[in-house]
């Protein structure tokens, strides 16, 4: 009989330690960015996440040291994935996987912060730009 209860008290501990975590959300995200320089690049610009049709405006800042040259404005639309709650979109990204040019007049990205949270962004360039390092990305809620 004392087994059966030492049984049942590790099937509850086990139960209990099966809590289920905060489920990570997927929102959509507009940038618009726009970067110029020459060797050291700066941008700058403002997006929006939607998330449970909600709008959390925020802003971008970034940099990239080494080969630029010229500028462009690039509309990038996507997702961010593996969000919990709006505040994990703020932070530092860089580039994950394959980024670059999509096709001719276009770009896509896809960017990762500590939090976890992946952007995987797509859209239009507007202007000339030839850049050959890819730096750092920072989101703000405002």
């Amino acid at each position: 009989m004392r087994h059966v209860g030492v049984i049942a008290l590790l099937v509850l501990l086990g139960l209990a330690g099966l809590s289920t975590p905060s489920r990570a959300e997927t929102g959509q995200v507009a940038v618009v960015f726009t970067k110029g320089g020459f060797v050291l690049g700066v941008g700058g610009g403002e997006g929006v996440l939607i998330l449970r049709g909600k709008r959390y405006p925020f802003t971008v800042s970034g940099m990239s040291v080494g080969f630029t040259i010229g500028a462009s404005t690039t509309k990038f639309v996507g997702r961010a994935l593996n969000l919990r709650g709006p505040e994990s979109i703020e932070g530092s990204y860089s580039a994950i996987g394959a980024g670059g040019a999509v096709a001719a007049g276009a770009a896509g990205v896809q960017l990762q912060n500590a939090n976890g949270v992946i952007l995987q962004l797509s859209g239009p360039r507007i202007g000339a730009e030839v850049s050959a390092a890819v730096g750092g990305v920072t989101i703000r809620l405002r």
